[in-house]
């Protein structure tokens, strides 16, 4: 994902899952998350993960990002 979008902060959960134990997270999701928004939000995982979906968000927003024109995204 760095590759992707090397300006992109990048959050993950430690493979011991602190966080998820801090906050009490049941479910995992996958997100995009831009100035304090959430942008994309996947289903609940692992089953409800659709890496196709975030795929195609994240290569509009590519797009979009290399266009001066505005491009809608929709998922």
């Amino acid at each position: 994902m760095r590759e992707g979008a090397p300006d992109c902060p990048l959050a993950v959960d430690t493979m011991d899952n602190a966080s998820s134990a801090a906050y009490g997270a049941y479910f995992e999701r996958l997100y995009v998350i831009q100035e304090e928004k959430v942008m994309y939000q996947g289903g609940r995982g692992p089953e409800g993960y659709k890496i196709s979906e975030l795929r195609s968000w994240l290569d509009q927003y590519k797009t979009r990002l290399q266009s001066p024109s505005m491009v809608v995204i929709q998922v």
